[in-house]
Order: structure tokens, then sequence, then C-alpha cells
């Protein structure tokens, strides 16, 4: 019975890291393709206006010839970098207000308290309003996805360290006279950083999501970049008269970034986290 287990969780194991190989490998290639396109491929070329899918173009073309597979890995590569500076500002900021809550327990009252204000509001129409006030753009769009995307990862974190501040190590270090900060450091850090790569990744999907969906409703980046959101808002217009490839290929394609980055969390997620694990 044991060795079945064993096999069972073995097998398990490696199932997880051939989901986490293959999510990274699709999203590098997704990358180096991005850094492949010239910028002919992106110009305005009139005489390819409005060609369907074909072998010579995958996503077909726009109203102005331009290639649409072209755009549409400029604009999921440029998502991807919204992403990466969002997630991690997010998690930077969770990170902080983990460690405040800890601090005594009028900052954990403090921090609960923001953590339940931003909550209550819906993520969109605070990341709107963030994004609107700082000037909107790349700058604007970062900002608010920053701003809007911690509380969810900061109220496990705080969950985390009401835990372990209690256990006997740490009450051992206060009798020897450690510092707050050098627990912090020493005893706290260590033991949240599990949580915070796994928080990091999933705030990837949640991060790409929202600010294709505000630059969508205008309010995000400019028009003059290839986003996905752009691309869609712009093929809404072309819709009715059969181009429906326009907003098909690149919605598609957004998903499928997305739920490559929600596999790749939740495969870490397997691996590093020992409860998830069992499961």
């Amino acid at each position: 019975m044991n060795n079945k287990v064993r096999k069972r969780k073995y097998s398990l194991r490696q199932r997880t890291i051939a989901k986490i190989v293959i999510a990274l490998v699709l999203l590098l290639i997704m990358v180096v393709s991005s850094l492949l396109i010239g910028p002919d491929r992106l110009g305005v070329n009139l005489d390819l206006r409005n060609q369907s899918p074909s072998l010579d173009f995958l996503f077909g073309t726009d109203w102005l010839g331009r290639d649409m597979l072209a755009r549409t890995l400029k604009g999921l590569v440029l998502s991807l970098g919204v992403g990466v500076l969002a997630a991690f500002a997010s998690t930077c900021i969770a990170l902080l207000l983990s460690l405040v809550a800890a601090w005594s327990s009028w900052t954990d009252r403090l921090v609960s308290w923001l953590i339940d204000l931003f909550l209550s509001v819906p993520h969109l129409v605070t990341l709107i309003l963030i994004s609107f006030t700082v000037g909107g753009g790349f700058k604007g769009v970062v900002i608010g996805l920053s701003l809007t995307h911690w509380p969810s990862l900061t109220r496990v974190l705080r969950a985390e360290l009401l835990q372990i501040k209690q256990a006997e190590y740490i009450q051992v270090s206060k009798r020897l006279g450690k510092t707050r900060g050098w627990i912090a450091r020493h005893h706290y850090l260590p033991h949240l950083m599990p949580q915070l790569l796994i928080g990091f990744t999933l705030l990837f999907p949640h991060a790409i999501l929202h600010e294709a969906a505000v630059t969508f409703l205008g309010f995000g980046l400019s028009a003059e970049q290839p986003a996905i959101g752009v691309i869609l808002s712009e093929s809404m217009n072309y819709l009715t008269t059969g181009m429906w490839w326009l907003a098909f290929f690149p919605g598609l394609s957004l998903v499928c970034m997305v739920a490559l980055f929600d596999l790749l969390g939740q495969s870490v997620r397997k691996m590093i986290d020992p409860y998830h694990a069992m499961k």
C-alpha cells in the first residue's frame, strides 16, 4: 500500500512538473515570436486589407492591411509586461502590509480595514478611477492594477503571520531580545516566500484580464499601441461587416495566455504548498 501511495505521489509530481514545463515553453515561444516580428509586418498595406484567415495570414488582416497575427503577438507580450510589473508591485504591497499587520494589534486592525475597504469596491471601478486620475496610458494601467490587486494576497499573508506569531521559536527569539525587524527578516520572510511566489503567479491572469478590459473601455493603453484591448475595441466597428477574425483570434489568444498562467500558478502551488500537494 505504501508503495502504491508513493508511486501515485511520484506520478502526480511528474505530471505537475510537465505542466509547468509546457506552460513555460509555450509562453517563451510567444515572447520569442513577438521579438522576431519586424516593423514591416505591423505596417499599413492597403493592398492586403480585409483578408480572411489563410495560410499566408493565419489570423487574417484588418481594414488597413495589417497582419493580425503579428499585432496579436505584440499585444500579448505588451499585456505580459503589464502583468509582470503589476503583479510584482501588488505582491510587494501585500508583503509590506502583512508585515505591518503583524507589528501590533492596532496596525492589524488598520490593515484589515484597508483590505475590507478595497474588497468592497469592484476591481474594475477602482482601476478605472486610479488609471484616469494618474493620466492613463501604460503608467496609469500599471499603477491602477498595482493598487487594486493586493487585498486578497494580503489577507492570505496576514493569516499566515497570525499563525506563526504564536509559534514557539518566535517566542524564543523575543525572549532572547531579538528585534521585530530581525524576526521579520529571519522568520517571517522565509515562511512567506512560498505564498509570495504562488500569489505572484496567480495575480498574472487577473492583472492581464483587467488590463485588457480597461484598455477596451478606453481608459488604459493608448490606441497607438498594439494592445489586445485596443485590437478588440477597434474590431467592434467591423464585426457587423463579417470580419469576425478581427475579434475572435485576439480574444482567443488572450484567453489561452490567461489559461497558461492559471495552469502555471496552480501547478506551482501543488509543488510548493504541502496542503494542495496532497489533493
